[in-house]
C-alpha cells in the first residue's frame, strides 16, 4: 500500500520543542537586556565610534535576515544545535527509534497470536452452544408435538415456550458469532500484515544503518554548511528525513495495532459464553472501529474483511493461523521513501 508522506517540520519534532523554548527564552532575555541597557545604548549614540559599531552590528543582522543563503545557514546551525541539545535527553536517532519499533512489533505479534487462539477457542464453544440449542429446539418441538397428540396442553405450552426462548437465544448468539468472525478475520489479517511490516522494517534498519554510517563518516558540519549556502540539499539531512518518515509511518501502524488489540480484548472479555450474553460496551467498541476510516495496516482490505464476516462465507476455524512468508521478489514498502 503506497502512501504519500509529508516530512515533519522542525517545530513538529522533539528538537522543535527545545528550539521553541530556547527561542522564547532568547526573546525574553534580549528584551530584558534592551530594557535595562536602553539608557546606556542611548548614551553610546553620542560617541561616533560606538555609533559606528552599533550600525555595523545592525547592518550585519539586516544582511542575515535579507540574504536567503545566510538566513538558511543560520537556520541550519540553529536547528543543528537544538537537535544536539535534544539528543542529550531524548532518543531522536531514527535508526534507534526504528529498532525500538521492531521490538514493539515482536511483542505485539506475540500478544496478537495469543488473542487469536483465545478468540478461536471462544468461537468453537459458541458454535457448540448454538448447535446444542438447535438440537434442544428440535427435541422440545418433538416433545410438544407428542404432548399435543396426547392432549397435554400444559406440556405443549411448556415445551413450545422453551423452544421459543432457545430460538431467540440463538438469534442473539448467531449475531454475536458474526461479530466474532469479523474480529477473527481482522486479527489474522493484521497479524499477517504486521509480520511483513516487521520484516520490512528490520531489512531497512539493517541496510540503512550501514548506509548512514558511511554518510556520517564522510559528513562534516562545514560540508553541510557549504551545501546549504550553495542551495544544494544536504545528503545526511535528506537521508534522516526519509528514516524519520518511516519511523512516523511505523509509529502510526503500531498504534493502530495496539488500539485494535485493546478493542478485541475488551470485546472478548465482555462475552459470557456460559450464559450466552455479552456487554453492550464491547460490541459498541467493535462497531465503532468498523465505521472508522481506512486502516493503515489493512488498507482497502478492511471493508472486504467486514463484508466477509457479515456474509454467508464459511470461516474454517480448524485451519491454523499461517505464519506469513514474504514472497520471492517482495518489494519493501519503504524503499520508495529514499527515491
Amino acid at each position: 500500500m503506497e502512501q504519500d508522506f509529508k516530512p515533519k517540520s522542525f517545530w513538529q519534532r522533539p528538537e522543535g520543542v527545545t528550539g521553541g523554548i530556547f527561542a522564547a527564552g532568547a526573546v525574553i532575555g534580549i528584551g530584558y537586556l534592551l530594557y535595562v541597557g536602553l539608557p546606556f545604548l542611548v548614551a553610546l549614540t553620542s560617541n561616533v565610534l560606538a555609533l559606528t559599531g552599533m550600525l555595523l552590528v545592525l547592518g550585519a543582522i539586516i544582511y542575515m535576515v535579507l540574504d536567503p543563503k545566510m538566513r538558511n545557514l543560520v537556520w541550519y546551525m540553529y536547528k543543528s544545535v537544538m537537535r544536539w541539545m535534544t539528543g542529550l535527553f531524548v532518543q531522536i536517532d531514527p535508526i534507534g527509534i526504528l529498532k525500538s519499533y521492531v521490538e514493539d512489533l515482536k511483542g505485539n505479534l506475540r500478544k496478537m497470536n495469543r488473542q487469536i487462539s483465545q478468540l478461536r477457542g471462544q468461537m468453537h464453544k459458541m458454535r457448540e452452544i448454538i448447535h446444542n440449542n438447535k438440537k434442544s429446539i428440535e427435541d422440545n418441538l418433538n416433545l410438544a408435538s407428542k404432548a399435543k397428540a396426547k392432549d397435554k396442553k400444559a406440556q405443549v405450552i411448556l415445551k413450545t415456550r422453551k423452544a421459543g426462548r432457545l430460538r431467540e437465544s440463538n438469534v442473539r448468539l448467531e449475531d454475536l458469532y458474526k461479530k466474532m468472525e469479523v474480529l477473527y478475520r481482522v486479527l489474522t489479517k493484521m497479524y499477517e500484515n504486521s509480520e511483513i511490516l516487521m520484516e520490512d522494517v528490520k531489512d531497512q534498519v539493517d541496510v540503512k544503518e550501514q548506509e548512514r554510517k558511511a554518510i556520517l563518516a564522510s559528513h562534516s558540519a562545514m560540508k553541510s554548511a557549504m551545501n546549504i549556502i550553495s542551495g544544494n540539499k544536504d545528503k545526511k539531512m535528506m537521508f534522516d528525513m526519509a528514516l524519520e518518515a518511516i519511523a512516523d509511518d511505523v509509529s502510526q501502524k503500531v498504534g493502530e495495532m495496539e488500539r485494535f488489540m485493546d478493542v478485541s480484548s475488551s470485546f472478548m472479555e465482555s462475552v459470557d459464553l456460559q450464559n450466552g450474553v455479552f456487554e453492550e460496551e464491547g460490541m459498541k467498541m467493535l462497531e465503532k472501529w468498523e465505521k472508522e476510516g481506512v486502516s493503515l495496516l489493512l488498507g482497502e482490505e478492511k471493508e472486504t474483511l467486514i463484508l466477509k464476516g457479515n456474509s454467508d462465507d464459511v470461516l474454517d476455524l480448524n485451519q491454523p493461523v499461517k505464519k506469513p512468508v514474504r514472497e520471492a521478489g517482495h518489494s519493501n514498502q519503504y524503499d520508495n521513501f529514499f527515491e
